[in-house]
């Protein structure tokens, strides 16, 4: 028997191929954004052991998805490093008022490789160092209108000289992005 499909059937099967086609150009979109070996040979190469050692002070804003300004803060940062092994207390104040630290414990692995943990981090911070930037991907347990949202972060830092780091993350929950940090880092 030769049956011809019906108009609804033949609406389903166009939705559904567009649906396929239109997801696999967002995942190759993905897929091709920036990798730290693309920042190779920018200079200065950025070090965070050395650059993340003694007094700093970082001043930021948080966007929302619509790229409106929520919050501002300034950063206040002491690091030490030992070896491979570094601490870099950060002093956050917000323009609200609201105060909040975090302790970061960082490890150099070889190859440009870092590894961070911090109490409000979940699992472990990861990183890939390439000529002058940096980038860092982790999850973090946020408190947000007295519950506890765990978000990720695609974090980029870009040494711009040996005082200055310009630094942008991507927040996201379900692969949907939620906001944009910024921060300027100042070594005196």
């Amino acid at each position: 028997m030769n049956r011809l499909p019906s108009p609804r059937r033949t609406a389903w099967r166009i939705a559904t191929a567009t649906l396929l086609i239109a997801s696999a150009g967002w995942l190759t979109a993905c897929a091709s954004g920036p990798k730290p070996a693309d920042y190779a040979a920018e200079k200065p190469v950025l070090d965070l052991a050395t650059y993340f050692n003694g007094p700093l002070v970082a001043h930021g804003l948080f966007t929302d998805r619509s790229g409106k300004v929520v919050k501002r803060f300034t950063v206040k940062m002491v690091g030490t490093w030992t070896g491979n092994r570094g601490v870099l207390e950060e002093d956050f104040t917000y323009s609200d008022g609201t105060l909040q630290r975090r302790v970061w414990r960082l490890q150099k692995q070889a190859d440009g490789r870092y590894t961070g943990e911090a109490d409000d981090v979940v699992g472990g911070a990861v990183g890939q160092a390439a000529g002058n930037a940096l980038n860092w991907r982790y999850t973090l347990a946020l408190p947000v209108d007295g519950k506890v949202w765990e978000v990720q972060f695609d974090d980029w830092m870009y040494l711009m000289d040996e005082k200055v780091m310009l630094n942008k993350a991507v927040m996201s929950k379900f692969g949907i992005t939620l906001g944009e940090v910024t921060l300027s880092f100042y070594k005196p």
